[in-house]
């Protein structure tokens, strides 16, 4: 049994868990997926703090299978009882459920490789006075400095495990820590972002001082007109555009002909898709690599496959599109999982050597409200925020008011340049980038 001063579960209690589920089933195959978090947030504004809170959570999926009907049944408890209830539940709905056209076997054991995911005691156990004592530090900061600061600090411990009745076992637990700090001073405004699985690797400080420097040299913004101009993408920006790129390099939209990756003929049928051609610059190179230094995150997806090490995208070619179980049991591939976590190599250049790079062009530091407007060719239109600047014979010469963009992002990785050393977002880990052309569409007011 889980003890009550515990958030999370042991391993053994994790697995003991799911066996009982196994074990006590009816059904002619069983799947189960447990999870369980313990996440803290501090959130600050205008240079105090605004919101501490702490969620512990469990949740027990069961899906039961007779033939091809399937039905999940759930709930947050852990009691024996309570488990076994939602056992005979997700029997219950199964029998009654009607036949899945799409249903494929359930998964046998799996091949996952031998690591262990980040998990930092220093993340896992941080208490709210020493998340406050940090925050305390960046108001502070931004008081000195005469601008509003905002923001959160966040930390998590994850567990997941998994099991079915074909013999699947699967255990993986980290931990995952989340800075991020808006600065205003009158009409200028900055943010960036940060993330670890470490509270230790978060650089909070230096970050701060960047966020500072740049809204003060934010305000006062002058307006220029819309048009195709060349960028330099911070990475915090970038790393909120190429995820839309990665995401729909799936297999089934390629063949069904609704991704910029389906080959059409004449009649605007699909007859393929362009894995293998040279769609984008050189420059990009992608990953999907839960292994990388700066991640370490775990061996397997929701659905038991293993997450392992994939080339995405080689020197500007689509290597790869992510296949279901379902599609790749269609199409008679190997199913992939997922293509996340991104990695997109880098280089050692700096953002400022990108900058400096640049003759005439816009520095973007915030992608805001990315949004589809064709899924077909992937045009997406989205704001920049908190601090954009005009770039003039390799400076960032003066602010300018936020702009409007649509753009075809398989245009803008075609059009790479130059990239910078990389950082972590969430999942994503990216480069600064520097692009030859990118559409603004119009002035917003936003800031």
């Amino acid at each position: 049994m889980i003890t009550k001063n515990s958030p999370l579960l042991t391993s053994q209690e994790a697995l003991e868990t799911i066996e009982s589920v196994i074990s006590s089933a009816q059904a002619d195959a069983v799947f189960v997926s447990l999870n369980a978090s313990e996440s803290a947030l501090s959130r600050f504004s205008e240079n105090q703090m605004s919101q501490n809170l702490s969620k512990n959570r469990f949740s027990l999926s069961i899906t039961s299978y007779f033939d091809n009907k399937s039905a999940t049944a759930s709930n947050t408890e852990i009691d024996p009882e309570a488990v076994q209830d939602t056992l005979r539940r997700s029997e219950t709905l199964a029998r009654l459920a009607p036949s899945d056209p799409e249903w494929v076997p359930l998964l046998q054991p799996q091949n996952y490789d031998r690591r262990l995911a980040a998990f930092f005691a220093d993340t896992a156990n941080i208490s709210p006075l020493e998340r406050g004592q940090k925050v305390q530090q960046v108001c502070s900061q931004c008081q000195k400095a005469n601008v509003q600061g905002s923001g959160t600090f966040s930390s998590s411990s994850t567990l997941q495990a998994l099991g079915s009745s074909t013999g699947l076992r699967a255990y993986q637990e980290g931990t995952e820590a989340n800075f991020s700090v808006t600065a205003r001073y009158k009409s200028g405004s900055s943010w960036s972002s940060r993330s670890a699985f470490s509270i230790a690797d978060l650089p909070i400080d230096a970050l701060t001082e960047q966020v500072i420097e740049r809204c003060l040299a934010s305000d006062q913004p002058r307006e220029i007109q819309p048009g195709l101009y060349p960028v330099v993408f911070e990475a915090a920006a970038f790393a909120d555009l190429l995820p839309w790129v990665i995401g729909n390099l799936d297999a089934r939209s390629a063949d069904e002909g609704r991704s910029f990756m389906s080959l059409l003929d004449k009649q605007g049928k699909p007859i393929g898709n362009y894995v293998g051609e040279p769609l984008f610059s050189p420059l990009v190179q992608v990953k999907r690599d839960p292994a990388h230094p700066l991640l370490q995150m775990g061996t397997f997806f929701d659905d038991g496959l293993p997450n392992q090490p994939l080339e995405v995208i080689e020197d500007g070619i689509p290597q790869t599109l992510s296949y279901s179980r379902y599609w790749a049991m269609k199409q008679g591939k190997e199913p992939t999982g997922a293509l996340f976590p991104i990695v997109m190599q880098g280089s050692e250049q700096s953002i400022q050597d990108l900058i400096a790079q640049t003759e005439r062009g816009i520095f973007v530091s915030r992608a805001w409200y990315v949004r589809y407007v064709n899924p077909r060719t992937l045009e997406v239109t989205g704001m920049t925020r908190d601090g954009t600047f005009w770039i003039e014979n390799g400076q960032l010469a003066y602010p300018i008011k936020n702009l409007r963009f649509n753009q075809e992002l398989p245009l803008m990785l075609r059009d790479v340049e130059a990239v910078s050393t990389v950082q972590r977002f969430g999942s994503t880990v990216v480069p600064g980038v520097k692009v030859k052309a990118f559409r603004f569409s119009s002035v917003t007011d936003s800031i």
